[in-house]
């Protein structure tokens, strides 16, 4: 995505396309948001009740809405600021991929009535048979929801990465995003097999296929970068 011509250009000039750039993500982020927020595809059964608070349908879409915003903010940053254009590339597929399923996860959550995002803690949602909160790491501790969700940049994280330019840029988005990407696979896979409404369990497979393809392209990047996951 980045232009021998672009390259080549005066340093006011690439300022001025990254901040057109940088609109632009910001203008595809709103418009696609929109679009899956208006994407009322009928979820249940006129007859049937909306999905309870503490249901699978409504975590999962309050905790991957949140989860989802990270990588959003993350692919806008690599997508006005990377160097190797692959990665560009990469960062606009997520950003627009991503943006339109959380739309479509918040407007599920405006139909049900439920809040948007989630309030005490993540993914107290996700329980054993026995109803034992599985939220600790890889699903083996019972101790209730956490406070961050797995994957998750810290500040300094995030700080890091908007400081980074050129190919440390490249390298520090694909790690990051890397573990963001398999951090979030345990919710998605378990909104797969246990969510109530048949569009959130199509959307959760939806996700799992899409970022474990993405997942194997950023390790072989990585490699290609002489780079390791973090």
């Amino acid at each position: 995505m980045t232009t021998t011509a672009t390259q080549d250009a005066p340093p006011g000039q690439r300022s001025q396309r990254s901040a057109l750039l940088v609109l632009g993500a910001v203008a595809l982020l709103v418009v696609g948001f929109a679009i899956g927020f208006l994407a009322q595809t009928p979820l249940r059964d006129d007859a049937a009740p909306n999905p309870g608070a503490d249901s699978v349908d409504v975590g999962f879409s309050q905790d991957m809405t949140v989860h989802h915003n990270q990588a959003i903010e993350m692919a806008t940053i690599a997508l006005s600021g990377a160097s190797d254009p692959l990665v560009k590339n990469l960062a606009y597929d997520i950003l627009t991929t991503q943006q339109n399923q959380a739309g479509q996860m918040q407007g599920w959550l405006a139909l049900w009535d439920a809040a948007p995002l989630p309030t005490g803690g993540y993914m107290g949602w996700m329980t054993d048979d026995g109803g034992h909160s599985m939220s600790g790491m890889g699903g083996s501790s019972m101790t209730g929801p956490v406070q961050t969700m797995p994957g998750m940049a810290s500040t300094q994280d995030m700080t890091d990465l908007r400081a980074a330019s050129g190919p440390a840029l490249d390298v520090l988005f694909l790690q990051l995003m890397l573990r963001h990407h398999q951090g979030g696979l345990t919710m998605m896979q378990y909104g797969e097999v246990h969510a109530e409404t048949p569009a959130v369990r199509n959307l959760a497979r939806t996700m799992v296929n899409t970022q474990t393809s993405e997942a194997q392209l950023m390790t072989q990047m990585l490699t290609e970068k002489g780079a390791a996951p973090l």
